[in-house]
């Protein structure tokens, strides 16, 4: 029997569970679309190219017994008009484990946290921003009481990085490079981002601020966070278009703008600050 607990986002009560023969958490997104404005159902993402992009990235990382061979079926077909998917044949074919349909006392769509944080998105970017904190907030109360630890901006940059590293090595980086061009080259693309989003290099960052420790993404801000999540995507799916590095900037640099005025103009999202 799973084990049960509860979040609420914004007055939504969302349900997480944590099944025996797993020690991952899932989230329901079946709870999550009560927030959602307007018709909207979990089918309606799932048939995205992206997002079907997205879970087979995931599963190729977790999932061992990840059905390539379906998955390449899909993903041909995904974003057509005529395509349309369920969450069980999506489980069924492809042999998922990010996702899981469920019948009986909890019953309903579950997905793991990282998955369930990238569908916060397309209810909104302040639900996810919520999200993500009334989550943080759950796992520190467990390890407070289990003395662990529980890191937020590596569980917020694991896959994104996957996907981004991924995307560099099948576009940007040709197979003669040596291991130490290839480091190079993610060095570069990691500071695309940085420029995008803060404006300034990790070196420029490291230079004006020689008394801090750690690095420029450590001392982000939740929002920046956020953002820097949703930009490894973007960029991810920029190269795979075969863009350039100045086309790339600009158009992330761009993204970035909007969804920090988005984020930071909210009185809500401005209560994060300081918790109740």
């Amino acid at each position: 029997m799973p084990k049960k607990k509860t979040i609420n986002v914004k007055g939504t009560k969302i349900t997480i569970i944590k099944y025996s023969n797993t020690e991952y958490d899932y989230i329901s997104l079946t709870d999550m679309l009560k927030a959602k404005d307007g018709d909207f159902f979990i089918s309606d993402w799932l048939r995205n190219r992206n997002t079907v992009e997205f879970l087979g990235i995931w599963e190729s990382i977790y999932n061992p017994n990840f059905n390539y061979g379906e998955f390449a079926i899909i993903k041909s077909q995904a974003g057509l008009n005529s395509y349309k998917i369920s969450v069980k044949e999506w489980v069924k074919k492809t042999k998922a484990i990010g996702l899981k349909a469920t019948t009986g006392r909890y019953g309903g769509t579950y997905a793991h946290k990282d998955i369930a944080f990238e569908f916060g998105m397309w209810i909104s970017a302040e639900f996810k921003i919520y999200l993500i904190r009334e989550f943080q907030r759950l796992k520190e109360d467990e390890n407070n009481r289990l003395k662990l630890e529980w890191n937020l901006q590596r569980t917020l940059a694991k896959i994104n990085y996957r996907i981004h590293t991924d995307a560099i090595k099948e576009k940007l980086i040709p197979c003669e490079l040596t291991k130490e061009q290839i480091n190079m080259k993610y060095a570069d693309e990691a500071d695309l981002l940085n420029a995008a989003l803060f404006g300034m290099t990790a070196k420029t960052w490291r230079d004006k601020n020689p008394k801090l420790k750690g690095n420029i993404r450590d001392h982000a801000s939740i929002e920046q966070l956020v953002v820097l999540s949703n930009l490894e995507s973007i960029n991810a799916l920029l190269i795979r278009d075969g863009l350039s590095q100045k086309d790339r900037i600009q158009k992330l640099n761009s993204t970035a703008i909007i969804q920090m005025k988005s984020l930071l103009i909210s009185n809500e999202t401005k209560r994060l600050k300081s918790p109740k």
